[in-house]
């Protein structure tokens, strides 16, 4: 798949970048993108939620009367669950949420998720480019310069550049990831995903690389 390669002004550049039909002309498999996606959320939980048994609620231990001849009901001691302050039947317990996914599921997930946005040319490439220093400004204007400041957008770098990370990390509307830290949730979650010429590079050498193996 041949995408235009625009400049930092939105423009085209004359050139164009090869998407590998391997990653991204998949038929999507709609199943392991919402394994990988339930995944990601489940994940997110903290899975922190603790209640206390009558085990561990304050009250005394001694039985609260005698057995019979009272005319009233059975009582054992003032943690029963049954009054007020007393323990919790059956509450939740910390726990992890994380759900176990094969690598293979994993890639499948991710290469489907790129394909669908290939398919609804939801794909933009720009250029590489770097600034100087940390501005917000810049960054905005390449995000209006590209028509992309009212989608949410998923700005993927090839590698760490602490000054366009930083520019970007205060766009509410603008997520930039690097390449190595791509996941489906992030795919699925955007309207437009926006490559680095480098990035797209690499996509291509990985793939090739497969191939060979």
């Amino acid at each position: 798949m041949q995408v235009d390669i625009l400049n930092k002004a939105g423009e085209k550049t004359g050139r164009t970048a090869e998407l590998p039909d391997e990653i991204f002309g998949i038929e999507p498999n709609d199943h392991v993108i919402y394994l990988a996606v339930k995944q990601f959320l489940a994940a997110q939980r903290q899975g922190t939620h603790k209640v206390k048994t009558r085990a561990e609620v304050k009250g005394a231990s001694r039985k609260l009367h005698r057995q019979k001849g009272t005319g009233g009901s059975r009582k054992g001691n003032i943690r029963n669950p049954l009054y007020k302050g007393g323990g919790t039947i059956f509450g939740p317990k910390p726990h992890s949420y994380d759900i176990k996914l094969n690598r293979k599921v994993k890639d499948l997930a991710k290469m489907s998720a790129l394909s669908y946005k290939a398919k609804e040319n939801a794909i933009v490439v720009v250029e590489d480019f770097s600034l100087e220093a940390p501005k917000t400004r810049e960054a905005a204007g390449l995000i209006k310069s590209l028509s992309l400041e009212k989608k949410r957008t998923l700005f993927v770098l090839p590698d760490y550049n602490e000054n366009v990370q930083l520019s970007f990390r205060n766009m509410p509307t603008v997520l930039g990831v690097l390449l190595a830290d791509i996941n489906t949730y992030d795919i699925v979650n955007s309207d437009v995903l926006l490559l680095t010429e480098n990035a797209v590079k690499i996509f291509s050498e990985e793939e090739a690389a497969t191939a060979e193996a």
